[in-house]
């Protein structure tokens, strides 16, 4: 029974690391990439703010999955440069979740922004703080802790689209246990992946309050 249960979950637990490397890639590029969207959006440039909008428009208004098969499987398909274009597999997940989570953070951080009372910038003038000082020490910080819940949900969900691997063929967690399934006709491993994904969030949840307690009392 033993040997049975670890041959289904060291799969599994391997399938979990490929989870977890591609949310910590995607979170750690997608979010200051949605930083810089926001920035764009809020440009007195009208063409670099329209871009930007455009761009998180499409990138929120068309599915994930999608997004995910046309970099894996389309862009080798465009004639003349698409044997350039061609991507591992991991790789292009990657860029397909950062591509996609960037425009969600950017909305996030631009309510953010907005809920900032403009009193804040009156303020900060009487004070006598320049711009930069008054984005750096005043509007950035209440920001952040403004947008910290809803990026923390953002961040779970991410989580439980890394199962979406499963479609580019790239193998993780949810890839191990439907091979279990099959193999063994049980349903257990999908139970087992399930622990798994709840485990993960828990680790995230507890971060992610940690975090907004100490902006709390900062």
């Amino acid at each position: 029974m033993a040997d049975y249960f670890n041959t289904m979950i060291m799969p599994m637990l391997e399938g979990a690391k490929m989870t977890i490397l591609l949310f910590l890639i995607a979170i750690a590029v997608s979010i200051p990439l949605g930083f810089l969207l926001t920035l764009a959006v809020n440009s007195r440039f009208k063409p670099l703010s329209w871009l930007a909008q455009t761009y998180i428009y499409l990138m929120r208004g068309t599915p994930l999955l999608l997004q995910l098969l046309l970099i894996c499987f389309g862009l080798p398909l465009i004639p003349v440069i698409g044997e350039y274009l061609i991507l591992d597999r991991f790789v292009a997940a990657c860029l397909g979740f950062i591509l996609n989570y960037a425009a969600y953070f950017a909305e996030i951080f631009r309510g953010g922004l907005l809920s900032i009372d403009k009193g804040q910038y009156e303020a900060a003038k009487v004070l006598g703080l320049n711009k930069w000082q008054t984005t750096t020490r005043i509007i950035l910080p209440q920001m952040f802790r403004i947008a910290l819940p809803s990026v923390s949900n953002e961040s779970i969900t991410l989580v439980k689209d890394t199962a979406l691997l499963y479609a580019v063929a790239v193998p993780e967690l949810l890839h191990f246990a439907q091979t279990a399934v099959n193999r063994d006709f049980t349903i257990v491993p999908f139970f087992i992946a399930g622990i798994i994904y709840l485990l993960i969030t828990l680790v995230l949840t507890m971060f992610f309050k940690w975090l907004e307690k100490r902006f709390k009392f900062e």
